[in-house]
């Protein structure tokens, strides 16, 4: 069973799409920073099945705005599609291989698409520990997202990875517009 599992795994690494050559910012991205990406991907590659994420604690629920909605979305720019968060993963520990939350996008039959992972720290905890110094991690620094947001939340910092499906705005974009929302 194991080897079975380990062959799986292999396979869908193979069919995974091809990182990008470039990040958000229009620079090539550096062998350690696709290596990163390659570790993020093994790492969530078993959430593909949406039930094994709901099993590791991604939930019980996509992330809902104060406006009541799930799907993210931008007409204009893409979307980010549905968060599923482990609250057990926030913390000041940051690993691309136990991305905070998972990112889905729905499809027309009702089910889900694995597409990328988000990093999300606190900026309270992160500060106390860490002083002024931003996290960081496939060598970009996270996206400081302040008090007054859309979910309602204390001060945060946040870094998407479209592990599972290519943006043609950069791995690190906030918003892919390969992604939608029904």
């Amino acid at each position: 069973m194991h080897r079975l599992s380990s062959l799986l795994l292999a396979a869908l690494i193979a069919a995974a799409p091809a990182v990008q050559a470039h990040d958000d910012a229009g620079g090539a991205l550096r062998p350690e920073q696709r290596q990163a990406l390659a570790r993020a991907r093994a790492a969530t590659a078993v959430f593909h099945d949406f039930r094994a994420a709901l099993a590791a604690g991604y939930g019980p629920g996509p992330v809902v705005d104060l406006q009541g909605l799930s799907c993210i979305d931008n007409p204009t720019v893409g979307a980010m599609g549905l968060h599923y968060v482990n609250g057990n993963r926030l913390s000041v520990f940051l690993s691309e291989r136990e991305p905070q939350a998972l990112i889905y996008e729905p499809q027309a039959d009702g089910s889900q698409r694995l597409v990328g992972a988000e990093y999300i720290v606190f900026e309270a905890p992160w500060r106390a520990a860490h002083g002024d110094i931003p996290p960081r991690l496939f060598g970009r620094d996270f996206h400081h997202v302040p008090a007054g947001n859309r979910y309602g939340l204390p001060a945060f910092y946040a870094l998407h990875a479209w592990l599972w499906r290519p943006n043609p705005l950069g791995p690190f974009a906030d918003w892919n517009p390969a992604v939608r929302c029904p």
